[in-house]
C-alpha cells in the first residue's frame, strides 16, 4: 500500500509552483492588487513578483522624491496606479500616469517622484540593485 502525505498549500506551491532557484511564483495568476498590501505602506522598498529569464519583476510605492542615481542596465517603469514623474539629468521629464511605461536608459541619472501614493511595477534585470547607487 502507498502512503500518501498531505501538503499544506504552502508546500505544494513550494513544491510544483515556485521556481527553485529563485523562489518566485511560477504558473499561477498573480493579483496585482493583493501584492499592493505586501509594501505594507512602505515607500521606495520594491518587492519581487516574479522572475523572468534573468529578470525581476518588482512592485514599489512611490511617494515623494527619491535620490538621484543611475544604473548600469535600462530600468522600465509602468504605472500600475497614481501618477509619477522621472527626473533625468539635463532633459525633460517624464510623466507617467496610469496604464503608461516608460524605460530609462542604462547609465541615465534619474530621479522618480510622486505628488500623491503611487504603484509602480518595475521590470529589471536580476542584477540590478533597486536602491539605485
Amino acid at each position: 500500500m502507498r502512503a500518501f502525505a498531505l501538503l499544506s498549500v504552502n508546500q505544494f506551491l513550494e513544491r510544483k509552483y515556485i521556481h527553485r532557484k529563485n523562489k518566485y511564483p511560477m504558473n499561477i495568476p498573480t493579483n496585482i492588487s493583493e501584492k499592493i498590501k505586501e509594501l505594507k505602506g512602505k515607500p521606495w522598498q520594491p518587492i519581487d513578483i516574479v522572475t523572468v529569464n534573468n529578470n525581476v519583476i518588482r512592485l514599489a510605492l512611490f511617494s515623494g522624491e527619491y535620490h538621484w542615481h543611475k544604473h548600469q542596465e535600462d530600468e522600465l517603469f509602468y504605472v500600475y496606479k497614481g501618477k509619477i514623474e522621472i527626473q533625468i539629468e539635463n532633459q525633460k521629464s517624464a510623466v507617467l500616469k496610469e496604464g503608461e511605461l516608460f524605460v530609462v536608459p542604462k547609465g541615465t541619472q534619474h530621479r522618480p517622484r510622486s505628488e500623491k501614493d503611487s504603484y509602480v511595477i518595475l521590470f529589471e534585470p536580476l542584477k540590478l540593485k533597486s536602491i539605485g547607487d
